[in-house]
């Protein structure tokens, strides 16, 4: 899976978002000037509809370096219930009105990714914290080789999460694609938040020096590096103004 050049309503106290069992992250590439029209077509109708037929809000947010494009996360009780809520969802007669009143100016959106996701092991899940606007977001893609995943998986549960957490570096949700073309076998999609760039650049050097990171590092590669060459990808995230997770 590759996502290419990516960079999140509610004021409540810090609290678990309700975790399902099954995600999906949406990308929605924007026609020109259409963000804006797109942003108030979520704030006013389609998040309320995703809730009424039974889509968990998580995040969404616009890339730093991309900003006609809508990210956002979604999670379901698992893929039936994905099918049975996009159904509903798709012949609601609020939502095919909303649609209707947005798009009479032409269509807001000219394409539309899709990646299904599942939970890891060691997956925190969102919180909704201090709701600070000015938060960075980061979304990081690992593509490790053949056979790796499960190291790359043990890697971060036994010591980068910690690490990340003692450097400052809050973790958000970790998944795993579960669909072949998109990387099941060999995929580790992220979200990590940081206070903003300076404070992550700072944390990230601090990790990247930290003697227990490296010597982590080095015992999970003793049978062989675990990505490959350029198997990293980062994309920053801005949060929209109805985004639970900001």
């Amino acid at each position: 899976m590759r996502m290419k050049n990516l960079l999140i309503l509610l004021f409540l106290p810090a609290t678990l978002l309700a975790e399902p069992a099954f995600f999906e992250l949406r990308t929605y590439y924007t026609n020109d000037g259409m963000l804006e029209n797109l942003h108030s077509r979520f704030r006013d109708h389609t998040m309320k509809l995703f809730e009424k037929h039974g889509m968990t809000n998580i995040g969404y947010w616009v890339p730093q370096d991309q900003p006609e494009t809508l990210i956002y996360l979604l999670g379901y009780d698992n893929e039936t219930a994905r099918e049975k809520a996009w159904k509903g969802f798709l012949n609601d007669p609020d939502w095919k009105s909303a649609y209707k009143a947005s798009t009479k100016n032409g269509k807001l959106v000219k394409k539309i990714e899709s990646v299904y996701l599942k939970g890891t092991a060691y997956n925190p899940g969102f919180k909704i914290a201090d709701q600070d606007p000015a938060r960075l977001f980061e979304c990081r893609i690992y593509t490790t080789h053949e056979g790796k995943l499960d190291d790359l998986h043990a890697r971060f549960a036994d010591h980068t999460i910690d690490l990340f957490k003692k450097h400052g570096i809050t973790n958000l949700g970790y998944y795993t694609p579960t669909r072949k073309k998109d990387g099941a076998s060999n995929t580790l999609l992220y979200f990590i938040s940081h206070k903003d760039e300076a404070s992550r650049a700072a944390s990230f050097k601090a990790f990247s020096q930290d003697p227990d990171w490296q010597s982590a590092r080095k015992k999970s590669e003793e049978n062989g590096k675990i990505l490959v060459k350029g198997g990293v990808e980062k994309t920053f995230l801005i949060p929209t103004d109805y985004s639970p997770s900001r």
